[in-house]
C-alpha cells in the first residue's frame, strides 16, 4: 500500500533538488510543487458547510473527497511505496493531513532566509527581458522592492515563512524534519541517510553527480527560467552575496528555527542544538 509523506518548507532550499535525489529511488516518487494542496483548499471552499452546497456534506464526505483528490492525481505512481507530494503550503495544513493520513512525515527545507533573497534575485537577474509572475509593475522596481514583495506574508518566501513557523510550534512539530539547504549540498550522502533514518525506510545509493530533473515547461510559462533546474551535480560552490549588506542582514535574522526551545521538530543540523535534533554533523 502507498505511503504519503511530504516536502515543504522554504523557496529556493532545495526541495526541487530532494525531488530529484528521491526520483532516483525506484520505490519513492518526487516532484516539484503539485497542485493537490490547491485543489483540496478549492474543494473544502465549495463544499463548505456555510456554502451553497454545504447541506449535501458531512465531515467524513468533506474528508473523502479530499483523500480521493490524493488518490486520483497518483492514480499512475500506485507502484511506488511512498510518495512525497510537494508544496509550500502544507505547513499550514497539518491539522488537516492528520485526519487525511494515519502516519506521514513531512519534509521542510530550509536555508538561510538571506541566501534564499540572493538566489531570487540572481534568477531575476539572470532573465533581464522576462517579466515574470513573481513580481508586480509595481514591486520589480528595485532589489529593496522586490524583497520587500517576496518577504510580504502573501509573498512566495513570507507565505512559507510563517506556514512553517506555525507549524514549528504547532502540536504537530514532531512529524517534520528541518532539512538545511547547506549541508544537503556540502554532505549529500550522510543527509540523505539522515532523511531516511527519519522516515524509517532502507537506504539507497543516490548517484549524486547525475541528479537529473527539471520543469522547463512550467518554468517558461510563468516567465522564470531557470526556477525548477537541478544541476546534475550536487555541490556546494559558496560566493558573494549579490543583496547590500544591510538587506543580507536583515534577513538572516529571520532563521528562527535556530532556536530550538519551544518545537518537538527534528533537525538534520549542524550541530546539536537545546531541543531535539534528529542528526547533526
Amino acid at each position: 500500500m502507498t505511503q504519503y509523506h511530504f516536502i515543504s518548507g522554504l523557496p529556493r532550499s532545495g526541495s526541487t533538488l530532494l525531488a530529484g535525489l528521491l526520483r532516483q529511488n525506484p520505490a519513492l516518487h518526487g516532484a516539484m510543487s503539485s497542485p493537490v494542496a490547491s485543489l483540496m483548499a478549492l474543494c473544502l471552499e465549495h463544499i463548505a458547510p456555510s456554502s451553497e452546497f454545504g447541506p449535501f456534506f458531512d465531515a467524513q464526505k468533506r474528508r473523502r473527497l479530499c483523500h480521493a483528490i490524493f488518490s486520483s492525481y497518483y492514480q499512475n505512481h500506485v507502484d511506488k511505496t511512498i510518495i512525497f507530494d510537494t508544496n509550500r503550503a502544507w505547513t499550514a495544513r497539518l491539522h488537516q493531513l492528520v485526519e487525511l493520513f494515519d502516519d506521514f512525515k513531512m519534509i521542510c527545507c530550509v536555508r538561510n532566509p538571506a541566501s534564499i533573497m540572493d538566489s531570487f534575485e540572481c534568477i531575476y537577474r539572470k532573465n533581464p527581458f522576462d517579466y515574470g509572475r513573481i513580481y508586480s509593475p509595481q514591486t520589480r522596481h528595485t532589489v529593496y522592492t522586490r524583497c520587500e514583495s517576496l518577504a510580504n506574508y502573501q509573498g512566495a518566501f513570507g507565505g512559507a515563512w510563517t506556514a512553517l513557523k506555525e507549524a514549528y510550534y504547532g502540536e504537530y512539530s514532531d512529524r517534520l524534519l528541518l532539512l538545511d539547504y547547506d549541508l544537503l549540498t556540502q554532505h549529500p550522502a550522510r543527509s540523505m541517510e539522515l532523511l531516511y533514518q527519519f522516515l524509517g525506510v532502507p537506504s539507497f545509493d543516490h548517484d549524486f553527480n547525475n541528479v537529473v530533473y527539471e520543469e522547463g515547461e512550467f518554468d517558461s510559462n510563468i516567465g522564470v527560467k531557470g526556477l525548477h533546474t537541478v544541476k546534475r551535480q550536487v555541490t556546494h560552490t559558496p560566493r558573494r552575496s549579490i543583496l547590500p549588506p544591510e538587506l543580507f542582514n536583515k534577513y538572516s535574522e529571520m532563521a528562527f528555527w535556530h532556536d530550538t526551545n519551544g518545537t518537538r521538530a527534528h533537525f538534520i543540523c549542524a550541530k546539536s542544538g537545546q531541543g531535539d535534533n534528529y542528526g547533526s554533523f
